[in-house]
């Protein structure tokens, strides 16, 4: 069975309490004793289908609480007992309410009672503390990834983020989008590694990125900066693979004045200039190394200017989009994918995205994925600062 659809983590964190079951579920008691009592005047004295209700209250703690639970054995019980001393039952002659065979089954019915409602309390207690972890996990997603401002000057955005398990919250993907005195300026990048490590290391990246984006005049600069903190950050943990603590990363600049898009790529999977009739990988083959390998870089950061006229869309990604397989194993086309749907608003975008992905893998995704999506709208400059929350 295909697990449900998972959405993207996007949004306010809420609490919420533990999992409500499915209705089959919390109805499964009913059914379990109906079929019961339909089916002891069906058999012979000897197979007393009776000795079944036994098993009623562990049915019911897969669902319920300990009360119900509780309530469910005496149920159970006081049926048991009305079964075994009713004579007319599979033409029995005689009742059996007192029998050793059907006192026994009480006193088993009263003890499975007893783990059942134990088991009970503890499913209700791990419930309700997975979903405190959940909210926990919500809040610090929110602190990693804030939602990210609809509109931010004539810059429309749009992000999203996919865990590649359902129980995940948080990941090793980061994306922001900063105004600043020279332009809008975004960041797309994917940590290598999984785990703890890699989240404090996306958090390290995304705190950098905030404050530098406003101070260096230049995107090369930036690009610098940001290597420079990626490679201090990977030297104060320590250990033996500090070198291989590395992420990749694109920065991108749009100016408020003028209709042109500039990007440093660190390593990560190239852009996409989203228009009307074209999808274009923004790909000059001079992508520099992923932070904190920058000493292979032999020459300073390069910037690459495309224009971006109003109505076309730039499409950041983590490899996590292009690297994702179907049954054959075959990847994810993304740009074949992104002609073939046509003109869309940002938003619709990436929920098309979102679903398909899903249903490529069969919803089998092997990474986190995240996606930016930036379009600019017709109208003059405005201000970087004129923005508005979702």
């Amino acid at each position: 069975m295909r697990s449900p659809r998972r959405q993207p983590v996007a949004g306010a964190a809420t609490r919420t309490g533990p999992p409500v079951p499915p209705a089959w579920m919390r109805w499964l008691p009913v059914c379990y004793v109906a079929v019961v009592l339909i089916l002891e005047p069906l058999t012979p004295v000897d197979w007393p289908v009776s000795f079944l209700l036994v098993a009623l209250p562990l049915v019911t703690a897969f669902a319920h609480g300990p009360l119900v639970v509780a309530g469910a054995t005496a149920l159970a019980v006081v049926l048991e007992g009305v079964l075994a001393g009713t004579p007319c039952c599979a033409g029995r002659s005689v009742g059996y309410l007192w029998d050793r065979h059907y006192v026994a089954d009480y006193v088993c019915t009263v003890l499975v009672g007893g783990l059942g409602t134990i088991l009970a309390a503890h499913r209700i207690h791990r419930e309700r503390t997975l979903a405190d972890v959940r909210f926990v996990a919500d809040i610090a997603q929110r602190v990693l990834l804030r939602p990210l401002p609809r509109r931010i000057g004539n810059l429309r955005l749009e992000s999203f983020y996919l865990s590649a398990t359902a129980e995940a919250r948080i990941g090793g993907d980061l994306y922001e989008a900063v105004p600043t005195a020279f332009g809008v300026r975004l960041l797309i990048g994917d940590v290598r590694g999984k785990g703890l490590l890699a989240v404090e290391t996306a958090a390290a990246v995304l705190g950098a990125f905030r404050e530098a984006a406003h101070e260096e005049p230049d995107l090369a600069a930036l690009a610098r900066r940001m290597e420079q903190s990626v490679s201090r950050r990977a030297a104060h943990i320590g250990g033996s693979e500090t070198g291989e603590r590395f992420v990749t990363a694109v920065f991108a600049e749009i100016p408020a004045d003028g209709r042109v898009v500039r990007v440093v790529n660190c390593g990560h999977p190239p852009p996409l200039l989203v228009r009307p009739d074209e999808v274009r990988e923004l790909d000059s083959g001079r992508s520099g190394p992923p932070l904190n390998l920058g000493m292979l870089l032999t020459e300073a950061h390069h910037i690459d200017s495309y224009p971006f006229r109003p109505g076309e869309q730039l499409l950041l990604y983590t490899d996590g989009v292009t690297e994702t397989r179907d049954a054959n194993g075959v990847f994810y086309p993304l740009a074949r994918r992104l002609r073939s749907w046509g003109p869309l608003e940002p938003r619709t975008l990436l929920d098309r995205l979102h679903h398909d992905l899903l249903d490529y893998s069969g919803d089998r995704l092997q990474d986190d994925t995240a996606a930016l999506a930036a379009c600019l709208l017709d109208g003059g400059p405005r201000s970087v600062d004129d923005s508005s929350e979702p």
